[in-house]
């Protein structure tokens, strides 16, 4: 039998050797990303383990970090510990001057880093630069293995910046991370979901062992040859089949002298015997229990302590026991020493332990411990908080929280100052200011991270105190704006906004914040006349001075509801954000309100004012993840909005993959994927998708986003026939976004409404929407209204027969929309003006009918082109055009993926990496990456050999199509 410190452990790995096959194989072929996924004790650091000794990964650097159940305000932990020990490593390596923002974050690694660059406005500018630096030194590392494990108590910042590296992977790193399934939050696994298609990807996925795996496993532990199949089946029911709990049962049998020899093999002495312990939790403790008094003290020591410390503090927490004792602890095999640091081998284990220390006791030891860590360099002050709140210290822990807070905040990691005020302000008796203070505090942190927690009822408490008025006022914009993001609630969502309006008045910005959400129509249903006056008094109170950041911040906000509005006032406040950013917002405040206008200004038909403000912010380095990721999605909804389809497919498909997973976003991605399956044919799908999509953004109350859907779900019946049940579908959506005053945004459905009404026999109803909406826009700034009102009254007149009119009100609608542009929208209204021609004879009908359908090719809308080639084929002709065939375009080049292609094809066609990056809104770095790729898979020594081999390939558009 072979022990490790005493506990029985396998010598080797059983039934998970098909596992770290597939991992090493992922591994060595860097640039990779491996997941192990399974519940605790299932054998993913074995497996880990396991990996690293593998022959394979010789010449590789190990760089381990692993996250703490008990989180520290300082962020990015795991990264500290996989890089802190590398100085050596890196001593004469070039690095990037970014790299000197991990001065503070890595002192130990100071010798060798460049020089600290000047500190940037913004904090989340700072942080991004941070995951730049970190990038730069694990690429300078060469070849190496990044491990994260137990990600699921992953800080927020860690998360971000796993996704940031995944995305611009050095081509020398592997990394591998470990997670519990049943702890992983979507965030997480969008991380880790699909990965570019220059990376290496493997996702495994840990089982229980069944019986044969656990008659094989207790085998190995025991030294025996088999063990009995009624032992295995009995050890398999007993332990669910977790390899930590096989292993501690067999620990706990074996030490009551429960095992005897059978036949060669093993064999139980009584069967019932092995029904005692529940599982780990009781063999843990039965183990401990047999331990002298002195190593119980130490074992007690380490379960309150939890993360591994130095000896020497360990002794401490313990009551300085003797040596011996020490020495026994780690012989019981429960506790492990690396380096000087010890703790427990596993967790499961170490809550055994603690659950089984008394209570009175267990006081004691945190109190021990929070002294025992200040002495730690840098002081844990999250284990600092933790033990003294354990340690029934209430104002001790207090204090130290909001020291922990304050320091998390300090180095952006918002999510842990959230977690830390929030468990002060449910648990702490505070006094009335002293509440007030730490909830503004909590409020602001809350609507900063990734995962807004649900404090309303915190802030409301904080608000029925006696306060001074503008505390007052402070803590119930915060409450209408948590409302506002969280959804909960939201029957109070208007009052609070009208209640923080009045207390703010010593706070002009956060005022003009409360009117605008007063304006705002999907917080009140007020009339419209009362909604632009609340935004107008917004624009009046907002300061000409004062916190620069919140006052452009609400700017922009007033400038969103304006152009929302059609309300021409929108450029003149959008003109004033711009003169003071001097065009390239620089704080994350400042590219908020860059989306926000630019956001709304493309659901109006502002489609190139729109791109420009979204690549403006998107260029001037986002924040966050999440952040680039609400960028890159708008931007790739004007491109569909403008006709912009050529490199749309795929990026959808990668926006799917990073944060797709949040609903208001999650509605626009489908939206646009919806409509974009339309375009070859997948009909059925893309009804059912549509659907869906309108029926969420319905529910939610995301009016804007509706008559994109609302307008391909109209049509797509409408050619089936079947426009009456769409109507009847669609009709509230409708009703919502006319009762919140959307003209210039709903208008863009009235050219599929009327259409569907006339196919449904209601012609009269469709004259009456257009009349209703041509009224409703008139003095409006809604760039979509002159080229849908004209496509409109074009498809009335073609009911009514009247082919000449309807021509001539079809094409200004189809130059109005190429203006905009909206390339889509004008090839269907050229559609339309050749069934007019051909109708009247006209010889010019094949001229509009090659436009529409060179228009339709360019797109690669194989639906329309299809119909418009049997409108040509109705009237005797037989158009030529250059269609693309199903499955062509940049998948067609064997080997390389629809990115790589395209960067190819760019790159051929003479543009420079900058220009490629950002018309793909990619980073040159990730450029570089793809097309390095694709020239070394096509072999193509430079640029020009490239554009050849791509040629040969039929994957260079070079030369139009």
């Amino acid at each position: 039998m072979k022990r490790a410190a005493g506990r029985v452990v396998s010598p080797v790995l059983i039934a998970r050797e098909a596992e770290l096959e597939q991992l090493t194989a992922t591994v060595v072929a860097a640039p990779s990303v491996s997941v192990v996924e399974g519940e605790a004790g299932i054998g993913k650091s074995r497996l880990v383990a396991e990996l690293s000794a593998r022959p394979e990964l010789a010449g590789r650097r190990l760089l381990t970090g692993g996250c703490g159940q008990v989180r520290e305000p300082f962020p990015l932990g795991p990264l500290v510990e996989a890089l802190r020990g590398r100085a050596a490593d890196l001593e004469g390596v070039p690095l990037s001057p970014v790299a000197g923002s991990l001065r503070a974050l890595l002192p130990e690694l100071g010798g060798v880093l460049p020089e600290p660059l000047p500190p940037l406005e913004d904090r989340a500018a700072e942080r991004h630069r941070l995951f730049r630096g970190l990038t730069d030194v694990l690429a300078a590392l060469g070849p190496s293995l990044l491990v994260v494990e137990d990600l699921h108590w992953g800080d927020e910042q860690t998360i971000e910046f796993l996704g940031y590296l995944v995305r611009a992977l050095p081509e020398t790193l592997s990394v591998v991370l470990t997670y519990r399934g049943e702890e992983a939050d979507a965030a997480l696994r969008a991380v880790t979901g699909r990965p570019p298609d220059t990376v290496g990807h493997e996702h495994l996925v840990l089982g229980p062992l069944d019986v044969t795996a656990t008659r094989a496993l207790a085998a190995a532990i025991l030294g025996a040859e088999e063990v009995s199949a009624e032992f295995a089946e009995h050890l398999c029911t007993r332990s669910s089949g977790l390899p930590l709990a096989i292993q501690e049962l067999l620990a706990l049998l074996r030490s009551r002298g429960a095992l005897i020899r059978w036949e060669g093999g093993w064999a139980r002495r009584a069967l019932d015997e092995l029904d005692v312990p529940a599982g780990v939790l009781t063999s843990v403790r039965e183990r401990v229990a047999a331990l002298p008094e002195g190593a119980r003290a130490v074992l007690h020591a380490a379960a309150v302590l939890q993360i591994e410390v130095p000896a020497a503090v360990l002794v401490q927490v313990a009551g300085m026991p003797d040596v011996e004792a020490l020495d026994a602890s780690l012989d019981s095999g429960l506790l492990t020493e690396q380096d000087g640091m010890v703790g427990f081998r596993h967790v499961l284990a170490a809550q055994a332990v603690y659950e089984g220390i008394p209570l009175g006791r267990r006081r004691s030891l945190h109190a021990l411990a929070a002294q025992a860590v200040r002495a730690l360099h840098p002081v844990p002050l999250g284990q600092v908080a933790h033990h003294l709140r354990h340690a029934g210290k209430p104002e001790e822990w207090v204090e130290a929280a909001v020291t922990a807070a304050e320091h998390a905040t300090t180095l952006g990691n918002d999510a842990e100052a959230a977690r830390l005020l929030e468990n002060v302000l449910r648990q702490a008796d505070l006094e009335p200011l002293r509440r007030a203070a730490l909830t503004i505090r909590l409020g602001w942190v809350a609507i900063n991270v990734l995962r807004v927690p649900a404090i309303t009822e915190l802030l409301a408490e904080a608000i029925q105190r006696d306060l001074p008025r503008r505390v007052r006022g402070e803590l119930r914009l915060l409450l209408a704006l948590n409302i506002d993001v969280t959804r909960v609630d939201q029957s109070r969502l208007r009052q609070s906004f009208e209640d923080a309006v009045g207390d703010l008045e010593e706070l002009p910005a956060y005022a003009a914040w409360a009117m605008v959400g007063l304006a705002h129509p999907g917080i009140t249903d007020r009339p419209l006349d009362e909604r632009m006056a609340w935004l107008e008094r917004a624009l009046a109170t907002l300061p000409a001075d004062g916190d620069r950041g919140t006052r452009l911040l609400v700017l922009g906000k007033i400038a969103m509801l304006f152009v929302l509005y059609g309300d021409p006032r929108w450029t003149e406040a959008t003109d004033r954000l711009l003169a003071e950013t001097g065009g390239r917002p620089v704080t994350k405040q400042e590219g908020v309100a860059y989306n926000s206008v630019g956001g709304t200004a493309m659901v109006t038909g502002h489609h190139r004012a729109a791109l420009r403000l979204l690549r403006a912010a998107l260029d001037s380095g986002p924040a966050s993840p999440l952040e680039e990721f609400r960028l890159r999605l708008d931007i790739a909804m004007v491109n569909y909005l403008s006709g912009s389809w050529d490199v749309l497919r795929p990026e959808i498909e990668a926006l799917r993959d990073d944060h797709g997973h949040r609903p208001a976003e999650r509605i626009q991605l489908n939206s646009v994927a919806a409509c974009l399956a339309v375009a070859p044919g997948h009909l059925d799908a893309a009804y059912s998708q549509l659907l869906e999509v309108i029926r969420e953004a319905h529910a939610r109350g995301d009016s804007d986003v509706l008559p994109l859907p609302v307008s391909m779900l109209l049509r797509l019946a409408t050619a089936r026939g079947a426009a009456e049940p769409a109507l009847a579908e669609t009709a509230e959506a409708v009703t919502r976004w006319e009762g919140r005053d959307f003209w210039p945004v709903g208008v863009r459905a009235v050219p599929a409404l009327a259409e569907a009404m006339v196919s449904a026999g209601r012609p009269d109803a469709a004259a009456e929407l257009a009349d209703r909406y041509e009224a409703r826009l008139r003095g409006l700034d809604a760039p979509l209204a002159a080229p849908a009102l004209a496509h409109t009254r074009g498809l009335l007149d073609m009911a009514a027969a009247r082919w000449d009119r309807a021509a001539e009100r079809l094409a200004g609608a189809a130059d109005a929309y190429a203006l905009l542009p909206a390339a889509y929208e004008a090839a269907q209204a050229r559609e339309h003006i050749a069934a007019c021609r051909f109708e009247l004879g006209d010889p010019a009908a094949e001229g509009a009918l090659q436009q529409a359908m060179s228009a339709y090719t360019r797109l690669d809308a194989r639906w329309d082109l299809d119909r418009a080639t049997r409108l040509g084929r109705r009237w005797g002709l037989r158009p030529v055009t250059r269609v693309r065939p199903a499955g062509s375009g940049p998948q067609s080049v064997p080997g390389l993926s629809a990115r790589q292609v395209q960067v190819a094809r760019l790159a051929a066609a003479g543009l420079t990496n900058q220009e490629i990056a950002r018309q793909m809104f990619l980073s040159p770095k990730t450029v570089d990456k793809h097309l390095g790729v694709a020239m070394r898979k096509l072999d193509a020594r430079s640029r020009t050999e490239l554009a050849r081999l791509l040629a040969e390939h039929g994957g260079s558009e070079h030369g139009g199509s």
